[in-house]
């Protein structure tokens, strides 16, 4: 597997790690705490056979800058940081798709700079808390699951897990997210090894108590297309509904045999939805 071109960039906000691979038009790709390096990420991958796509290591990420105050780790003060890349790297526009929390982010962009994005797409996110309201979310009590995913949380931030038991528990939280759980080999197969940067995880788990920008889901001018597994656990159906009913150019697709990752799960429907919503003219 080619690997991805690593630089570090100097902006006007500072100094971030990002990877390069793929050929076209410029797309960007986050997430809020993932730490990527030159293996990829598996939702970048399904972009880059038609476009050149920047993975972004945000701040306090990776080789990235660190945060000098603690709001800088904030969701909107990630986009400010993205429009500083967007600039440095060249480009009057670029596309962005965020998936979970990167979906997150993908959102507030839209509110926030549309004028700076081709096209957006948003998988398995939502416009505001996800948690509190909703039994269908692993992330409620009322959820059969709840308590397994919070024992795999806890073990995993033991300090004395081997690599390998580190990665047995990693494997058996993912396959909570998964519509066929047996199926996780046959999914997550290729050497990725990305990890989460803890301090932008434990400012999320903050920040999104009191995230809500479903009012403002209107401001967002960028045609949008939005996926979500009809089963996703993490960030549940209804988020989705919500969000291509109030942005006013969206579309939104429902991948019937899927959880969390629609782009693992039913990769070829996706890759080809994708592709027909990027050659749409705008």
């Amino acid at each position: 597997m080619k690997k991805w071109t690593r630089k570090l960039l100097h902006t006007s906000r500072g100094k971030f790690e990002i990877f390069i691979k793929g050929q076209g038009e410029p797309l960007c790709v986050t997430h809020h705490y993932s730490e990527f390096n030159e293996t990829g990420d598996y939702f970048a991958d399904s972009f880059v056979r038609t476009h050149k796509v920047f993975l972004v290591n945000l701040r306090e990420a990776g080789s990235s800058d660190e945060a000098t105050q603690p709001y800088e780790l904030g969701l909107l003060e990630s986009i400010f940081d993205l429009e500083a890349i967007r600039e440095a790297v060249g480009y009057k526009k670029w596309s962005f798709a965020g998936h979970s929390t990167g979906g997150m982010l993908g959102v507030l962009y839209g509110i926030y700079c549309s004028n700076s994005l081709s096209k957006l797409i948003l998988v398995g996110a939502a416009a505001r808390e996800y948690m509190t309201f909703s039994p269908d979310c692993i992330y409620n009590e009322e959820h059969p699951s709840y308590k397994k995913m919070q024992d795999l949380i806890e073990s995993l931030k033991r300090s004395d897990l081997t690599a390998e038991e580190k990665m047995a528990l990693t494997k058996e939280r993912t396959k909570l997210s998964l519509y066929v759980s047996e199926k996780y080999d046959d999914y997550f197969f290729l050497p990725i090894q990305k990890k989460i940067s803890s301090i932008r995880l434990n400012y999320f788990s903050r920040e999104v108590q009191l995230f809500d920008v479903t009012r403002k889901l209107k401001l967002i001018t960028t045609p949008t297309l939005i996926i979500c597994g009809k089963f996703d656990v993490q960030c549940p159906l209804p988020y989705s509904v919500e969000m291509n009913e109030c942005i006013p150019h969206s579309k939104l697709l429902v991948f019937n045999q899927s959880n969390h990752y629609p782009f693992l799960e039913e990769a070829i429907r996706f890759k080809d939805e994708i592709e027909a919503f990027m050659g749409d003219s705008v």
